[in-house]
């Protein structure tokens, strides 16, 4: 992960975003409805751009909040998205929304995550996957990361744990290319080095439906069944603050007929 610092100026960061996302000045700023001579005057230090313009460029390379306060700072300027904590009072409305969006979604799984995978909020559903779960892994804060890959966690009972790490793995890979978290970074190397754990005798095991899924499914023992679940992530539209800007909604739903019906059933047991 390439690491900029605000004193190396606001033109080393936007040409470092820039190349990031593969595009010439001449490609930069006319999507920015600039010139190629302004974009090359900016990243030399020869040109100082004004606020609005930084964060026309930020919006046009696609740069996450968080590190469009770092470009502004980086100009000269103060930045314009604040970081308020989730329990501030000014959040109620957003916490209250939150809240009635995952209990929407029970009895399927339902979680908010922030920017290093940290949980700060789920519903009922989750509680299941939480049997068996070492005691170390459920002292708060919670990381959905760790909860999954440890060989303490739920990786023991995850059927398809070579693909479903895998594709975790690659997530965040990912987010560390689109944003430059330290603390993300450290997560990926601890989590990337969790041994996987012993094999289970497959003969003891519930064989996993033969089901044709539109998405990779992850495939979870609970209570003597195979669970199929697809994530679906959403993030909010247009955030104003880095809070929210980093908050990631990832529902479960399930991913066969069995599934459902367990939960259903589950549900009203």
């Amino acid at each position: 992960m390439t690491t900029l610092s605000v004193h190396q100026g606001v033109g080393a960061m936007l040409r470092h975003w820039r190349e990031t996302r593969r595009l010439s000045q001449l490609e930069l700023a006319l999507r920015a409805d600039s010139s190629a001579r302004h974009i090359s005057f900016i990243e030399t230090g020869r040109s100082r751009p004004s606020p609005d313009m930084v964060l026309k460029l930020a919006e046009h390379l696609h740069v996450p909040v968080r590190e469009r306060n770092d470009l502004l700072l980086a100009a000269g300027y103060a930045p314009q998205y604040a970081e308020t904590p989730l329990d501030d009072p000014s959040m109620g409305a957003l916490r209250a929304g939150i809240d009635q969006l995952l209990q929407g979604y029970e009895p399927y799984p339902a979680m908010v995550v922030d920017g290093t995978y940290t949980v700060v909020a789920a519903n009922s559903g989750i509680g299941m996957f939480l049997d068996g779960v070492a005691e170390h892994l459920l002292v708060a804060p919670l990381n959905a990361m760790r909860l999954t890959l440890h060989p303490e966690g739920l990786a023991p009972r995850i059927r398809n744990l070579p693909e479903w790490r895998g594709h975790l793995l690659h997530q965040m890979e990912r987010q560390i290319a689109l944003a430059r978290s330290a603390p993300l970074r450290a997560l990926y190397d601890e989590v990337a080095a969790y041994p996987l754990p012993p094999a289970h005798d497959g003969a003891s095991r519930p064989a996993a439906p033969p089901d044709a899924y539109f998405a990779l499914p992850l495939q979870i023992e609970h209570s003597g069944q195979v669970l199929s679940f697809v994530s679906s992530i959403s993030t909010f539209n247009t955030p104003m603050d880095v809070t929210v800007a980093e908050l990631a909604i990832e529902t479960l739903l399930p991913a066969d007929r069995a599934t459902v019906d367990f939960l259903r059933t589950a549900a009203t047991a």
